[in-house]
């Protein structure tokens, strides 16, 4: 697949990946990176791409970022499961804007009938006491609610959710957050957090979940995305695929590419060019628009040999998103779910 044009959210856009055939039948998809690669973003595109079709795809947010309801234009969410957006062919997506103290309520609710109780326990500080006193134990109540929301069916047998996309924790993060729960079974040799902890590590090991990581053709984003795979295949953790986010478009040829990295555009000919096509420009605005192509033409210079690195690093696949040249808001993300669903996601 070859797409190059500007969508309808301001993207230029040019890829050239497809989604790994092993990755489509998984169901649990989180989604790490570097601070700063827009990991957020390709979670809920990603969401969106796997809902088209008439599918429904539940969005979960950790670390109480908050970033869910800006990226779809919506007021804050409360920390229950609610529909914040239609996919291409009347898709569904829902958002879990992960709560730890909601979701320790639930737990003591639902494994020890501690409903009253549990509220006068939050009233009183004792949750967050407990969750700071064993920060591990955050981690394994999270995942253990996004265990339940992929695992739950209906009345039918079905699946609630066809798909799970959790906005996961950044790639420092992501090897503990997703081993806690290995710790949390040693230190609970028996008793639901045991239980859930074993249950948890089976579904994590398992062909439903791939952990897809984001990354920017930068050095210190490439450096951390391989540090974090290795932590990964140190766990037996399936890595899925590597998305590299914001990259350039390729609208130079090679010989006009190599020309202006080496600052030697041929500024006459540029301004007759656009001169015949009735855009005659002033000195300032010649020299202004050389100035970007130069900029350009090295940033994607420098964007090709960052590729070179990339080879190096071993996952199920890789996919490249365009950059948002509108910048990110609700019809860039759409935009990306497209690129998405033309890569194979689905």
């Amino acid at each position: 697949m070859v797409v190059s044009e500007v969508g309808p959210g301001g993207v230029a856009r040019e890829a050239a990946t497809t989604w790994p055939e092993e990755l489509r039948g998984a169901r649990l998809h989180f989604v790490s990176g570097k601070g700063g690669t827009g990991k957020s973003t390709v979670a809920s595109a990603l969401a969106l791409a796997l809902a088209a079709g008439g599918k429904r795809v539940l969005l979960v947010e950790v670390e109480g970022r908050a970033g869910i309801a800006p990226t779809f234009e919506l007021e804050a969410l409360p920390p229950t499961e609610s529909k914040i957006a239609t996919a291409h062919g009347d898709g569904e997506v829902y958002a879990l804007p992960m709560d730890v103290e909601a979701t320790f309520l639930d737990y003591l609710k639902t494994n020890y009938g501690m409903g009253l109780a549990a509220r006068a326990l939050k009233s009183i500080g004792a949750i967050e006491f407990a969750t700071t006193l064993a920060p591990g134990l955050k981690d394994i109540l999270i995942t253990g609610k996004i265990m339940e929301c992929t695992q739950r069916r209906g009345k039918d047998g079905r699946y609630a959710y066809d798909a799970v996309v959790v906005d996961a924790p950044p790639t420092g993060r992501i090897g503990k957050f997703l081993d806690v729960t290995r710790a949390m079974k040693e230190i609970a040799k028996a008793g639901p957090i045991a239980g859930q902890a074993d249950r948890v590590v089976r579904l994590l090991h398992s062909p439903d979940t791939a952990i897809h990581l984001v990354t920017l053709l930068e050095s210190l984003p490439l450096q951390e995305t391989a540090e974090a795979m290795r932590e990964l295949h140190e766990l037996d953790l399936r890595v899925g695929a590597v998305v590299v986010n914001r990259t350039l478009p390729q609208l130079l040829d090679e010989g006009e590419l190599a020309a202006a990295t080496d600052g030697t555009v041929d500024g006459p000919g540029v301004r007759a060019a656009l001169a015949d096509a009735g855009l005659p420009l002033s000195d300032g605005d010649l020299a202004g628009l050389l100035t970007e192509t130069i900029q350009f033409a090295r940033t994607v210079q420098g964007q090709d040999e960052a590729r070179e690195d990339l080879d190096t690093i071993d996952a199920a696949g890789r996919l490249e998103l365009p950059l948002l040249t509108g910048g990110v808001d609700l019809g860039g993300v759409y935009d990306l779910a497209q690129v998405l669903a033309e890569a194979g996601v689905k």
